[in-house]
């Protein structure tokens, strides 16, 4: 047990949710075909997505689970017409064990508050500018300091939030002109990284994912509803399989902002546009049949009209009155 808890505590999160998966599929606990999805493994282990997607990801370099037409990941290796189970996996009992349990929670006090804090800052932004204070927002959630700052600073990386001269901690506001600047950089970093990439994507990655591009075509509403997985899918399969870790990071780091936006823009209710599937979907054909030039090409006119759709949308939020009501610990800074 000594040598399982000192091997854990050397290990990152992602190695230890791809243990624990594992062993549940080793042990039958997931059986083939059961759909594994980020969101409820993210649950039980009390962690962000982000880790548990990249233990998916090399279990399927592994061969242990694999993608489908729909979303998520099958139990068991490909090409074996599995029918996909979609039963709740919080319903099979899921083997933590407590060492990875406890390195899991050690690792991860801030994740229990970040997508909380985010959505909060992220549905305020846009109607102007807050400061944000680590004595009340430890309060709030009854966290530490050090906790809070870990959440803020992650933020900041995220461009969400600054600290100003005088060393508040700010969010928002959230203008066209942020927008456009990030789009800027899109423009600037995914094509060459497509570009880059091309030669590296894993061509059963990409059919699945445009299997499902042309069913969400197929039922717009229903695509729509899946619009962010798929997108975050295509970005992942065709995008970042540039070869350079650094333009990875820069493509990731820019697109969290512009994330937030849009998860913004739907809060508010404003719909989503069916043409965002279709254009994502002539980028990952042209890729697929190797007209990487064309793809390249495809992806500029996508962004370009990615940034059209947000400012007009943008315009629109212009008018709608600010949030009635806040987080306590968001107080609006006036100008």
């Amino acid at each position: 047990m000594k040598e399982e808890q000192a091997a854990t505590g050397s290990q990152k999160r992602y190695e230890i949710a791809e243990e624990v998966l594992r062993s549940n599929i080793s042990a039958g606990t997931l059986p083939p075909g059961l759909v594994l999805l980020e969101g409820p493994i993210a649950d039980i282990l009390q962690t962000s997505r982000a880790p548990v997607q990249r233990a998916l990801q090399t279990l399927e370099a592994d061969g242990l689970v694999h993608r489908f037409a729909g979303r998520g990941f099958l139990v068991g290796p490909p090409g074996g017409d599995i029918e996909p189970i979609r039963t709740d996996i919080k319903a099979l009992g899921l083997v933590v064990p407590r060492h990875a349990d406890e390195a899991l929670q050690s690792r991860s006090s801030w994740e229990r508050i970040y997508n909380t804090v985010e959505a909060d800052v992220a549905g305020c932004v846009v109607f102007g500018r807050y400061r944000i204070v680590e004595m009340e927002l430890a309060n709030h959630f009854n966290v530490s300091r050090t906790v809070v700052r870990d959440v803020l600073t992650r933020l900041r990386e995220r461009g969400l939030v600054r600290k100003n001269q005088s060393s508040h901690w700010i969010a928002g506001p959230l203008t066209a002109q942020t927008v456009k600047d990030h789009f800027v950089l899109r423009t600037m970093l995914e094509p060459p990284a497509i570009r880059l990439g091309a030669p590296a994507v894993n061509r059963a990655r990409l059919e699945a994912l445009l299997k499902r591009l042309r069913a969400a075509e197929d039922s717009a509403a229903g695509g729509l509803g899946d619009s962010e997985a798929i997108q975050t899918e295509f970005i992942e399969c065709c995008v970042l399989a540039a070869p350079n870790e650094r333009l990875r990071d820069l493509v990731r780091n820019n697109l969290l902002p512009v994330t937030a936006t849009d998860r913004l823009l739907r809060r508010l209710g404003l719909p989503g546009d069916p043409a965002i599937i279709t254009e994502l979907r002539l980028v990952a054909e042209l890729l697929l049949r190797g007209a990487t030039e064309s793809a390249v090409s495809m992806m500029a006119t996508h962004l370009e009209a990615s940034l059209n759709r947000t400012i007009a949308q943008m315009k629109i939020v212009a008018i709608i009155p600010g949030p009635g009501v806040t987080a306590a610990y968001l107080t609006p800074v006036l100008d």
